[in-house]
């Protein structure tokens, strides 16, 4: 399977690591770099994540990386990262269509 990202998944890293690095960029890059890793993994086992709790669908997903979130949707060839967020975040009663 192919992972690709959305833009909204590409600007969440980004904000993430320019959170972080506010107070180590060292840390922010470790965190950013244990996040694509644990994404990469999604390749060999794209069922690993568990559905998320909020919308109940089977092909939305997430994985959990310390205190973010990786939400993805499985497609038949591909594993769509929809957004990277932080656990404490709420999430809307629908998700986004991508």
């Amino acid at each position: 399977m192919r992972i690709r990202y959305t833009q909204r998944a590409r600007d969440n890293l980004k904000a993430i690591r320019a959170y972080v690095a506010q107070d180590s960029v060292i840390y922010a890059r470790r965190l950013v770099q244990r996040i694509r890793r644990s994404i990469a993994m999604l390749t060999r086992f794209p069922e690993i994540g568990s559905v998320v709790e909020e919308w109940g669908r089977r092909d939305l997903r997430e994985l959990s990386v310390g205190n973010y979130r990786v939400i993805y949707r499985l497609t038949g060839r591909e594993i769509l990262i929809r957004s990277v967020v932080h656990g404490a975040r709420l999430f809307p009663d629908q998700p986004d269509k991508d």
